[in-house]
């Protein structure tokens, strides 16, 4: 089989035409990154979004970025709260903020929501975490507000347990257990009170309204979440790093199964967060390994999730090998191609997996091409961040 023949090139008509093909129709499609901060691919996802929302009834965007400071993002495009300005500051977590197809995915849908009845939502679906944790202030204090007594401890109460935020967030606890705060008395008891609070959450769900339901499961997931990651973070054992990478995905996965309840959505994050395979990376003498957001994901919607993964073929200076997955779909005559993954399974032979100077950058995998159901590729990336 010749690899044209597996693949199309990427535009509105080749999208729809794939998605077609699939099982069932996604109520998730995850779009990968090979890596974060490709320009090319930031413009390229903006226009599969707005392609999905006009032709394929798609109304929500999630992004891998803080949730809770997601809703900054949300409330701007569904109200009109806030600048562009602030909002690109106050919404996004891990730098996302900076990017330039961020911001013009946020003026969009502002735009759209101005225009349509129908409105688009935004998401982030990530835990207000990466290698260490937020203080869980937020999530616990806002979830307290929300509920009616008798709640299991007063406002100040909690406040005296939550202590000063920066004994929350030093990044010190991410490479030293000792320093973090997780496995205090004050940490344990706050993590009781908030199991709690999500147990008085069902009980007064019918005296919510739907908007306040919706920030309250949030506010619940992240509280616990949190707190399991604080406790994760003060480990000395071998397992910590497996065990947070491990909880990271879960609270992601957790937040995707809460957008799907509000219809198809375009999610975007890094391929090892939304791949089906269980995940594996070297981590100093260590081979980490863990299930994705994707893969825990999949297991809960079967067909209703789909994976499409980004491949770069020459990016900056870096040309894959000829006889890479990547070298072999540089010879499409396409700048930006679809795959259908299975078939180039059955199409390539043994093809020689490709290495990349820049840490960021994660090849494909050729064993687990089966396992992605297609490859958007970009044959040249340039606008590297």
């Amino acid at each position: 089989m010749d690899i044209k023949d597996t693949a199309r090139p990427l535009d509105g008509a080749g999208l729809s035409a794939f998605l077609r093909s699939l099982p069932a129709k996604p109520l998730l499609l995850g779009l990968g990154e090979a890596r974060h901060f490709v320009g090319e691919l930031g413009d390229l996802r903006n226009e599969i979004f707005r392609h999905l929302v006009a032709h394929e009834g798609y109304r929500s965007f999630a992004i891998e970025s803080d949730s809770l400071m997601g809703l900054v993002v949300d409330d701007h495009i569904t109200t009109g709260a806030g600048t562009l300005d602030d909002v690109m500051e106050r919404g996004f977590s891990h730098g996302f903020g900076a990017s330039p197809a961020n911001r013009e995915l946020v003026r969009w849908m502002r735009a759209y929501n101005e225009e349509h009845e129908e409105q688009v939502r935004f998401f982030g679906f990530d835990g207000p975490l990466e290698y260490w944790a937020a203080s869980p202030r937020q999530a616990l204090t806002a979830l307290h507000a929300l509920l009616d007594g008798p709640l299991p401890c007063s406002g100040e109460t909690l406040d005296a347990l939550l202590g000063p935020d920066e004994r929350w967030s030093n990044e010190a606890a991410a490479m030293d257990p000792s320093q973090s705060i997780g496995r205090s008395v004050e940490a344990q008891r706050l993590r009781l009170i908030a199991d709690d609070l999500v147990a008085l959450l069902d009980t007064q769900t019918p005296r919510l309204s739907a908007a306040d339901r919706e920030r309250a499961a949030l506010y619940g997931r992240t509280a616990v979440g949190l707190l399991r990651y604080h406790d994760g973070m003060a480990d000395a054992s071998p397992a910590r790093w497996a065990r947070l990478s491990a909880l990271r995905d879960a609270m992601m996965a957790a937040n995707l199964r809460a957008v799907a309840g509000h219809g198809p959505a375009l999610v975007f994050s890094h391929n090892l967060h939304l791949q089906r395979n269980r995940s594996l990376m070297p981590f100093g003498d260590q081979l980490l390994e863990w299930w994705s957001a994707g893969a825990i994901t999949a297991a809960h919607l079967g067909d209703r999730y789909a994976f499409l993964a980004s491949a770069l073929g020459t990016a900056g200076d870096d040309t894959p090998p000829p006889d890479t997955v990547e070298g072999l779909l540089s010879t499409l005559p396409w700048d930006h191609s679809l795959i259908d993954a299975r078939r180039l399974a059955e199409a390539v032979t043994n093809p020689a997996p490709r290495t990349s100077d820049d840490f960021r950058y994660f090849p494909l995998d050729p064993a687990r091409l089966d396992m992605i159901d297609g490859i958007v590729f970009l044959k040249r990336a340039v606008r590297l961040g």
